[in-house]
């Protein structure tokens, strides 16, 4: 893209794509864990919603960001520790449960706010979505330390390897005499409090927050951390890698732009390369195989 529109490689550009792909390495780090897990959830574009607007009407009534960031990472974790009671303990599939609480969040937000946007934001409530510190824009601050802390937790400590161990094989993790319920439960509190992050900076971004925010959020989401490596049935994943699967989306994304090719095929190449992953990660397992 460098050589075919020089202007792509611009400081401006490359800070815009790191910006536009923090809030979703901030979900991405979730999501790993998730899916690691086991599981899947396709309700994180609901949870962004209901977190951006109730952010935004924190904000309006006057709080400051110090206290509508609790609220949004607190509805986000409720939100998702719904998920996980329903999916660890009434052992509903996490695509039948994420898939109803995707649709009952969705009407719920259309019901109490009317359609309408939430306006006439405060100034302040921008300085978490557009400042700067130290010259880099906070959100990626907040998206880089969310990954690294992301990975670590999941790389060295004993909780996180309980993770693989359910995702591997839920059976053995069990026998071993791991809490497989609690686990379960704990990736998707997770998941849901990142998304709490994720919309404060999601929803600080912009003079406005949509009703309808983050739709298809949970597709480009999971895509940045299949294709970045995360076995979709379990056990095998890392952050830092669906990190480079998010900016690989975020890249793509900018290209299509600089390239004059209508955004209505972003989610074409999505779609496209989640299958590819797939079907790779398939011919990779069966090579294995004796």
């Amino acid at each position: 893209m460098g050589v075919y529109a020089p202007s792509f490689l611009e400081p401006q550009n490359l800070r815009d794509i790191l910006v536009n792909s923090s809030y979703t390495a901030v979900a991405a780090t979730g999501m790993t864990m998730v899916i690691v897990a086991g599981g899947i959830d396709i309700s994180i574009g609901s949870i962004l919603a209901v977190c951006s607007v109730l952010a935004a009407n924190a904000a309006k009534a006057g709080l400051p960001n110090i206290a509508v960031l609790p609220i949004a990472v607190a509805a986000g974790c409720a939100l998702g520790s719904l998920n996980g009671v329903l999916i660890a303990w009434a052992r509903i599939p996490s695509i039948i449960v994420t898939l109803g609480t995707m649709s009952v969040l969705r009407g719920a937000m259309t019901w109490a706010t009317g359609g309408y946007w939430v306006r006439d934001l405060p100034p302040s409530f921008a300085a978490m979505g557009t400042g700067d510190f130290l010259r880099v824009p906070v959100p990626v601050w907040v998206a880089a330390i969310t990954v690294v802390a992301g990975a670590v937790f999941m790389s060295r400590t004993r909780p996180g390897r309980y993770i693989y161990a359910v995702g591997g094989s839920a059976r053995a993790a069990e026998l071993a005499g791991v809490k497989v319920p609690l686990v379960t439960f704990g990736v998707f509190a997770a998941s849901g409090g990142l998304v709490g992050l994720a919309s404060m900076i999601y929803a600080t971004r912009f003079s406005v927050v949509q009703s309808n925010a983050g739709a298809g959020f949970e597709l480009l989401v999971i895509t940045a951390v299949v294709v970045g490596g995360t076995h979709i049935l379990g056990g095998r994943g890392s952050v830092f890698g669906s990190v480079l699967g998010v900016l690989m989306l975020s890249v793509i994304g900018s290209a299509l732009t600089y390239s004059h090719v209508s955004s209505y095929w972003e989610p074409a190449v999505q779609g496209a390369l989640v299958l590819l992953a797939v079907v790779v990660d398939s011919y990779r397992a069966r090579r294995k195989l004796p």
